[in-house]
């Protein structure tokens, strides 16, 4: 039986190695942020992050994925206390239906861990993977940019 560390929760689950993270997080953990969408790798409602990356949950086995930190969105803050990916996306009302903002929120986080001041074309691209029907795109895009905040200025003698 794997353990799995969620959201900094190490536990042993009962689903076999080969069965899909998503279907752990739901059916086993109670973590219904990560969603079903195509089970095929294909929408992006089922991001997650593992190590600081965005993976797809839907075919992601939980054998891999021992003695490696997994986070859903629940993991970044609560309905109480919203993190402040959640409070951005809340404030430019990014979500219509809600079923992949999630996923959205997932990829979005994953990017600002490793580019804190992306580009409109950085978040674009991260954002590629995840689809969106009601769309809610620019919105979307509005709230990661809110998420990242201005850019710091630049300081120093220029050359």
């Amino acid at each position: 039986m794997p353990t799995l560390t969620v959201n900094g929760r190490t536990q042993t689950v009962s689903a076999g190695p080969e069965t899909p993270l998503l279907y752990v997080l739901r059916e086993e953990l109670g973590l219904n942020g990560a969603k079903f969408g195509c089970g095929l790798g294909q929408c992006g409602a089922c991001t997650v992050e593992v190590e600081g990356q965005a993976i797809l949950s839907c075919v992601t086995p939980v054998g891999v994925l021992e003695g490696r930190p997994v986070t859903t969105v629940e993991g970044l803050g609560s309905p109480e206390n919203t993190g402040p990916l959640q409070a951005a996306f809340i404030a430019e009302n990014a979500a219509q239906c809600g079923y992949c903002i999630a996923g959205m929120v997932m990829r979005a986080h994953a990017l600002l861990r490793s580019v804190p001041h992306p580009s409109e074309a950085e978040i674009r691209h991260a954002l590629r993977f995840n689809l969106c029907r009601c769309g809610t795109h620019m919105r979307i895009l509005a709230a990661v940019r809110r998420a990242a905040g201005p850019e710091p200025a630049t300081t120093g003698a220029t050359p």
